[in-house]
C-alpha cells in the first residue's frame, strides 16, 4: 500500500499535447522586432518624413513668397491642401517602396530567410505577419508625415489668406487618402518582392509601374489615354490629394479610384502568398 502511494505521488504531472502550431502573435512580435532592429528601416522612414515635409514646406513657402506675383487664373486654380503633401505624394511613395520592397527581399539576400522558416515553418503565417507589421509601421508614419506637412505648409501659406484647414470639403479626405495611397505603395513593393524575391528587380518594376508607364501612356492617343488613365495605379493619389476643381482627367471618384489600386495591390499579395508557400527558401 505504502508503495502503491509512493508512486502516484511521484507521478510526472499530466501536461496538454502539444499543438504544433505556431502563433500569429508571437510571429507579430517577432517580425516587429525584425523590422526595428534593422538600422535601414530608421533612415528610411527618416527620409520619408524629410521629404515629405522638407518639400510640401519648399513649395509652400515658394508659392508664398511669390503670390504677390501669381496671376488671378492661377490663384483660383491654386490647391493649398495639395502644394503641402505634394512631398509625400511625389516622392514620399518612392522612399516607401525602398522600405516595403526590402522587408522581405533583404532575408533572401542575406539568406536569414532559412533561419526564418525554421522558427516559424506555417509560411502563411509569417507572411501575413510581415504584411500586417509593416503596413501599421508605414500608415503610422505617413499619417505623421502627413499631418505634419500639411499643418506646417498651412502656416507659410497664412500671408495668401488662401490657406485651407481640415474642416473644409475634401480636404482631411486628401490628407488621410495621401498617407492611405503612400501605404499602399509599399504593400505593392512588398508584393513586388515576394514575387520576384529580389530587392533591385522588385524596386525596379515597381517605379517602372507606377512612374514611368503613367509617363509613357501620356504619348498614347488622347481618347486611348482617356480610357487607360483610370486603370493606372498611380491615379488613385491625383485623385485622393485634389481638393480645388474638378477630378483630373477621367478618374473614378477619389474612393473608387483608390479601391482599383487597392484590389491591384490584394492580387499581387496573393500571388506573393502562394509562391512565398510552394517555393523553396
Amino acid at each position: 500500500m505504502a508503495a502503491t502511494t509512493q508512486t502516484r505521488e511521484t507521478r510526472p504531472p499530466v501536461l496538454p499535447p502539444p499543438t504544433g502550431r505556431a502563433g500569429f502573435g508571437g510571429t507579430l512580435r517577432s517580425e516587429f522586432t525584425k523590422i526595428r532592429s534593422v538600422r535601414s528601416t530608421y533612415w528610411t522612414l527618416l527620409a520619408l518624413l524629410a521629404v515629405s515635409i522638407g518639400i510640401g514646406a519648399a513649395i509652400s513657402g515658394g508659392t508664398a513668397a511669390n503670390w504677390s506675383h501669381t496671376s488671378a487664373a492661377d490663384r483660383a486654380t491654386f490647391d493649398p491642401t495639395q502644394a503641402s503633401v505634394a512631398g509625400l505624394f511625389y516622392l514620399g511613395q518612392l522612399v516607401i517602396v525602398v522600405l516595403g520592397a526590402m522587408v522581405l527581399t533583404a532575408e533572401y539576400s542575406t539568406g536569414m530567410i532559412r533561419t526564418s522558416l525554421t522558427a516559424m515553418p506555417r509560411r502563411i503565417v509569417m507572411y501575413a505577419a510581415k504584411v500586417v507589421v509593416f503596413a501599421c509601421v508605414a500608415i503610422v508614419v505617413t499619417l505623421i508625415a502627413a499631418f505634419i506637412a500639411f499643418f506646417l505648409g498651412q502656416a507659410l501659406l497664412a500671408s495668401t489668406h488662401d490657406n485651407a484647414t481640415l474642416s473644409q470639403p475634401n480636404v482631411l479626405r486628401a490628407v488621410i487618402g495621401s498617407a492611405l495611397y503612400v501605404t499602399v505603395c509599399g504593400l505593392f513593393a512588398f508584393a513586388a518582392g515576394a514575387i520576384l524575391r529580389h530587392t533591385a528587380a522588385a524596386i525596379t518594376s515597381v517605379i517602372g509601374l507606377l512612374f514611368v508607364i503613367p509617363i509613357l501612356a501620356h504619348l498614347l492617343p488622347s481618347s486611348w489615354y482617356q480610357d487607360l488613365e483610370r486603370w493606372l495605379p498611380d491615379a488613385a493619389g491625383r485623385a485622393l490629394s485634389v481638393t480645388v476643381g474638378p477630378q483630373p482627367g477621367h478618374l473614378f471618384s477619389p474612393w473608387g479610384q483608390f479601391s482599383v489600386f487597392a484590389v491591384y495591390t490584394v492580387i499581387l499579395l496573393v500571388v506573393g502568398a502562394v509562391l512565398f508557400r510552394n517555393r523553396d527558401a
